[in-house]
């Protein structure tokens, strides 16, 4: 028999462990309405279109929740690091984006011209030092390495320091640089200055003929008359230059022909392996002349060439390794103004002014330096430059609209009419 105490102790118990049981009840209520909780909010994120509207990485870890959300990067943060902004277009330092588009034309019309008439200026004033014709792959050789320290400098000032492009393509682009520039500049030693800057004109006949060998395409008849008008005009420009030049010689045609095939090529090569990879100019020009540097320097070598060369330019330096500076150095500034004509205007702005500039560049080499001169070089060139711009119609025939001459009987009729109105009246 128990006490009364004992009574009230069991009592006592029996409700704290009532009231043990009902504060475990409620605990599992509250944990299974939060759950819920969770649940319904993860449904409504998923459901809810708003949610996409989040720019934010956010990523929170602590004891009970985890938070994540992912987000869509901003249009700057999504290019290239070496890019700053899709409109920014810096040339040597130069924002051309703060300016107006007729500021922005002048400039780089500007640049365009005095960098590479200076350019060409200097390269026709190192083959006029005596003894120097024979050294033309030598130039070519200061000259890769010239733009090589160039381009890894403007490497070093961009964020994104990696090699894009394979190896292999590279050792490919380097060899048809080298027969482009090597044997231009080689060429020289052969011909006269308007006539190479005449056949590097004409890239368009390699580059047809490529087309149908190979390829087996079709061209229309804006194509095939540009390339029978440059052709034309080279022979009649050939034709010219042997008649009166003194030291005409036609290894200087054929050295030029080559160095023309290959730049046809190395366009389509660059530009596909700039677009594959995404890669910037600057890499494209450490990588593909510091290559063509080691190939120009083997054959050197290999051929006895280097020794009669680095002898010849010692006993010069102002006049060999001075001016090749300042040639390679114009010419690296050049080519960053003509892409960004092309870039902000179109590659038919940056034809015609470029043309513009070669005739420019013809004219003061007849000026500068003493060379027999007939009047069938202008003739000739001509054909040349309506050659050129039959090409460029063919490809922007969208852009180009020429009047017809149903078009054109017309609107002297109506001036006409318009005349005798006025006089009657």
């Amino acid at each position: 028999m128990q006490t009364p105490s004992g009574e009230a102790a069991e009592a006592v118990e029996s409700a704290g462990v009532d009231e043990k049981a009902k504060e475990e009840e409620d605990l599992a209520k509250q944990a299974k309405e939060r759950s819920n909780k969770k649940e319904e909010t993860k449904k409504d994120n998923f459901t809810n279109p708003e949610c996409g509207k989040i720019r934010t990485m956010d990523l929170k870890f602590n004891n009970t929740r985890k938070h994540i959300s992912i987000t869509v990067p901003s249009k700057t943060q999504a290019m290239s690091p070496h890019i700053k902004s899709v409109d920014d277009i810096i040339v040597l330092g130069i924002n051309l984006s703060k300016f107006n588009k007729l500021t922005q034309f002048f400039i780089c019309v500007a640049g365009v011209f005095v960098f590479y008439l200076i350019y060409g200026y200097l390269q026709e004033l190192i083959f006029s030092v005596e003894g120097f014709k024979p050294y033309g792959w030598y130039l070519t050789l200061v000259q890769f390495a010239f733009y090589s320290i160039f381009g890894l400098i403007e490497l070093q000032l961009i964020q994104d320091k990696r090699r894009r492009i394979p190896g292999k393509t590279y050792m490919i682009i380097a060899f048809l640089t080298v027969g482009t520039m090597g044997l231009s500049n080689t060429s020289l030693g052969y011909l006269n200055y308007p006539t190479q800057v005449i056949f590097k004109c004409c890239k368009l006949i390699p580059v047809m003929l490529g087309g149908v060998f190979i390829q087996g395409k079709r061209y229309n008849v804006a194509d095939v008359s540009a390339a029978v008008c440059m052709s034309l005009g080279l022979i009649w420009f050939t034709l010219a230059d042997s008649t009166i030049a003194p030291n005409f010689n036609l290894t200087g045609v054929m050295l030029i022909s080559l160095a023309l095939c290959a730049d046809a090529v190395i366009g389509n090569v660059q530009e596909k392996a700039m677009k594959l990879h995404n890669a910037s100019n600057s890499e494209m020009v450490l990588y593909s002349y510091s290559i063509g540097f080691v190939y120009i320097l083997l054959g050197l070598t290999c051929t006895s060439g280097l020794g009669p060369a680095v002898t010849f330019c010692s006993k010069n330096p102002i006049q060999t390794y001075g001016y090749a500076f300042l040639f390679s150095l114009t010419g690296y500034f050049g080519i960053s103004f003509v892409l960004a004509l092309i870039k902000i205007f179109g590659a038919l702005l940056a034809v015609t002014v470029t043309t513009g500039r070669k005739a420019m560049t013809i004219v003061l080499s007849f000026i500068f330096f003493a060379k027999p001169f007939t009047f069938q070089y202008v003739w000739s060139g001509l054909l040349v430059v309506l050659g050129i711009f039959l090409n460029v119609y063919s490809k922007n025939m969208d852009k180009i609209r020429l009047p017809s001459l149903y078009h054109l009987i017309n609107r002297s009729l109506e001036v006409r009419r318009s005349r005798t109105l006025a006089q009657t009246v």
